[in-house]
């Protein structure tokens, strides 16, 4: 397999810290969801269906900060929103242990929306670090990052709710966002390029960067995070029906690492991929994945073709929108980016559930699969025409042959 793409990403300047940072930040940001989730069963007394509550909260709200935050950057620069985001994390994350469940909801609906945005910080600043004939590698790093944070972070988060308290892990995570907002406010990586940053600056209207290729990119992304919100649901429903709910870590772990294979030997490849020809590719890959549910192992091998396309395509999207978004915009389309994201899981998980408590486990694959193929339908015209426009450029700006000089058979081919 060839590394050159990697090597030539990983001496850039600043590449290698950058992803160093993101690998530890992110670790405690993963692991709200379950600390929160046992904090509020176990500790407050609660059901799951309160603690999903309080999860939805976070989630809208940083659905609807997201952007708005992005723009912030955009016109401020990065330290102030860190150093608003860190105060807001630090005052939640400090005061949600003793606050009644009545009032964590909108505490944490206003922490979602001040959450601090290392995942869409880290996009931006690799698009102001990486030429954009580099950045496909660069995002599958970022992606495989993104994978190494989610097996750790959940996993370190029960350990010490079993080991300790739920209540003070709480603390713990806090402590952890806090210090992850730290650590990037002192790397403080660059949201534009220097090319870009040298440029006049200009605010760009909205009307002028979101453009319909920008907004199919978006649902993709969505329909993405949908089918592996659902996934992650019906994998669990589908092991309890089996009676092998004890081999669940195992078979999300061989999901985890086809993600991490899948998105290394993209990073690696020649060419780039349609992000909506890899969501397509995943959605399919996920519809017939319950048919492995009689033995652990067969689900595990069924799950390899759509694991190896999570981490590709979530690093397609990011690559797409880095290079649809102009320099003064980039952060609040990455905000949009991490939004259409978090909605996307969101939806997923209940989604496979309500489908599978009115079915059976299997149908949680084949629906949410479903969706991402008719999402992938719906915004297939705009990527034909997009195609149809570049080749229009691609034939208009190639000089007319004449007779004085001779047509070449050593054209190299156009690539998009």
């Amino acid at each position: 397999m060839n590394l050159t793409p990697y090597r030539q990403a990983l001496a850039l300047p600043g590449l290698r810290p950058l992803l160093l940072v993101s690998v530890l930040a992110r670790i405690p940001l993963t692991a709200t969801g379950v600390t929160l989730t046992f904090y509020v069963v176990q500790d407050l007394g609660r059901g799951y269906g309160a603690a999903g509550l309080v999860g939805a909260a976070i989630t809208v709200g940083a659905a609807i900060g997201g952007p708005l935050l992005g723009r912030l950057v955009d016109r401020r620069g990065l330290r102030p929103v860190l150093v608003l985001t860190g105060v807001a994390e630090a005052i939640f994350w400090s005061t949600a242990p003793a606050l009644s469940y009545p009032l964590l909801l909108p505490a944490a609906f206003l922490a979602g929306s001040l959450a601090l945005p290392i995942f869409s910080v880290i996009r931006q600043s690799i698009a102001a670090l990486v030429p954009a004939e580099r950045r496909r590698p660069a995002y599958a790093l970022d992606s495989m990052t993104v994978e190494l944070s989610f097996m750790v972070g959940p996993a370190l988060a029960t350990v010490a709710v079993t080991a300790i308290s739920a209540r003070t892990t709480l603390y713990l995570v806090g402590a952890g966002i806090v210090a992850a907002g730290v650590g990037l406010w002192l790397l403080n990586p660059p949201v534009r390029g220097a090319e870009e940053a040298a440029a006049p600056q200009r605010r760009v209207p909205r009307l002028e960067w979101l453009t319909p290729r920008l907004l199919a990119v978006l649902a993709v992304s969505t329909a993405a995070t949908l089918v592996l919100g659902g996934t992650d649901v019906a994998v669990i429903a589908v092991l309890r029906e089996s009676g092998e709910v004890g081999w669940t870590g195992v078979v999300l772990a061989m999901w985890a690492v086809a993600s991490l294979v899948g998105g290394f030997a993209y990073g690696a490849v020649s060419r780039s991929f349609s992000p909506l020809a890899l969501m397509a590719a995943l959605a399919l890959c996920t519809i017939p994945v319950g048919l492995g549910g009689e033995h652990w192992w067969l689900l595990c091998l069924a799950l390899v073709p759509a694991g190896a396309l999570c981490a590709p395509t979530l690093a397609a999207t990011s690559d797409a929108v880095s290079r649809l978004a102009p320099a003064g915009a980039r952060g609040e389309a990455m905000g949009l980016h991490g939004s259409a994201i978090t909605v996307g899981i969101a939806v997923g998980a209940p989604l496979a559930g309500a489908v599978i408590d009115a079915s059976v486990p299997l149908w949680g694959f084949a629906v949410t699969g479903a969706i991402g193929l008719l999402v992938a339908l719906a915004v297939l015209p705009v990527e034909l025409r997009h195609r149809r426009e570049h080749a229009a450029d691609a034939a208009s700006a190639t000089p007319p042959t004449t007779p004085a000089e001779p047509a070449t058979t050593d054209l190299a081919p156009v690539t998009t």
